[in-house]
């Protein structure tokens, strides 16, 4: 399977008046959280709210700017994170994903609203 990007819209829920950014994706099952560029953050205004410190693939740590809260979403889903700031592209993480609900398809190389629930995302919590 190769990789997978997709269309998500970026808004900032404290400044409405602010245009969203509909922005490609690369989905990223292996991340935990929302990651967006420096210009994106600064786009919609987001407040820093701590520095965290990652790990990146090299093995090597860094404190990066965490921010929020963003408005990610998807077709007829949205969910409500932080992100962190870094890299060049957006990285969609695995707690965006579980919480509107969303599926990966690798036959179809994408992302797609869980057909078991096409109208209204569904969780599990017990």
């Amino acid at each position: 399977m190769g990789l997978i990007h997709t269309e998500i819209t970026l808004r900032n829920p404290r400044y409405p008046e602010l245009r969203p950014i509909v922005t490609k994706a690369l989905v990223d099952t292996g991340a935990i959280t929302l990651c967006i560029p420096e210009h994106i953050a600064l786009q919609l205004k987001l407040d820093e709210l701590e520095k965290r410190e990652v790990t990146i693939a090299d093995g090597s740590k860094k404190f990066v700017p965490y921010v929020g809260p963003v408005q990610t979403t998807f077709e007829n889903r949205g969910s409500f994170c932080g992100a962190m700031v870094m890299g060049n592209t957006v990285l969609l993480g695995a707690i965006a994903m579980e919480d509107m609900d969303l599926i990966i398809s690798p036959k179809k190389q994408s992302i797609e609203v869980n057909p078991d629930s096409p109208n209204i995302p569904s969780a599990v919590v017990m």
